[in-house]
């Protein structure tokens, strides 16, 4: 039987699913939101799921994909707090219910760098709505990517930056985890090669997603800006390798979660082999 992956259906997770359309016989590949795809796993009705990092220490002894992640080293531009005041003066922020982990990486920055308590309330990811009850919303996916702040009089707070500023280190917001044997050598090595192929092919993955995906495009115009800036956002925002950097990352992040109560359990890293 194919392996069942269930794969987050944001633009930045398609170039880890490049051309698995076509390998049917190895996998079978499903799409839902971060926070769905966590759920999915743990439930055992996917065999491996593009799960969100802080969904790894829920888990029954899950084991990582080695070297694939979705990081950033930096800005990433898909998650972010969308404000019309100073990060310091935030009282209240609605979250969107779509990713644990950039909810926990928030509520980690809200400590540790921003020096607030927030009111934290989860809400759909409508910026408008959000806004009419919280002084911040959190965004994730294309909703933060393509949102149009400057135009709306806000101010975008990256989240990918302000954890580089805190740590000098990169952000692990997604991985490939699954159960213990469920994957072998050679099936790590497609999903391996699935991600290069994606990465060198960023323009048409943005091309093929946004024709798929118009979102708020209303015109032909509006249609090519977006898939230029998701193309731009696949090649300069998104890294796709776990490596020592990024593994550090991971575990400094899972240490702030554990010292800050937002996890009660530490679990090793442990990865396929």
């Amino acid at each position: 039987m194919p392996i069942r992956l269930g794969a987050v259906s944001y633009l930045n997770a398609r170039p880890l699913v490049y051309g698995l359309d076509r390998r049917s016989d190895r996998f079978s590949v499903r799409f839902d939101v971060p926070s769905k795809c966590a759920t999915l796993l743990h439930e055992q009705q996917i065999d491996l799921g593009l799960i969100p990092s802080i969904e790894y220490v829920h888990g029954p002894d899950y084991r990582i994909v080695p070297g694939v992640a979705i990081a950033s080293d930096g800005p990433v531009a898909s998650v972010a707090l969308f404000t019309t005041r100073p990060a310091a003066a935030i009282r209240s922020i609605a979250l969107d219910r779509s990713s644990r982990t950039s909810v926990a990486l928030l509520r980690i920055l809200c400590a540790e760098r921003f020096g607030i308590e927030p009111t934290l309330v989860a809400m759909e990811p409508d910026l408008p709505s959000m806004l009419k009850h919280s002084d911040a919303a959190l965004l994730i996916g294309d909703a933060a990517l393509f949102a149009d702040h400057e135009r709306l009089g806000l101010e975008k707070i990256d989240l990918g930056a302000e954890w580089k500023t805190l740590t000098r280190l990169p952000f692990v917001w997604a991985f490939w985890a699954g159960r213990s044997g469920v994957v072998a050598p050679e099936d790590t090595s497609a999903l391996v090669e699935a991600r290069d192929a994606g990465v060198k092919n960023a323009e048409e993955v943005s091309r093929q997603y946004c024709a798929a995906n118009p979102g708020a495009a209303g015109s032909g115009a509006e249609r090519a800006r977006r898939e230029r800036r998701g193309a731009e956002y696949l090649r300069e925002n998104v890294k796709y390798d776990l490596g020592e950097r990024e593994r550090a990352g991971l575990q400094t992040f899972y240490n702030f979660a554990a010292e800050l109560g937002i996890v009660t359990t530490q679990v090793p890293v442990r990865f396929y082999i």
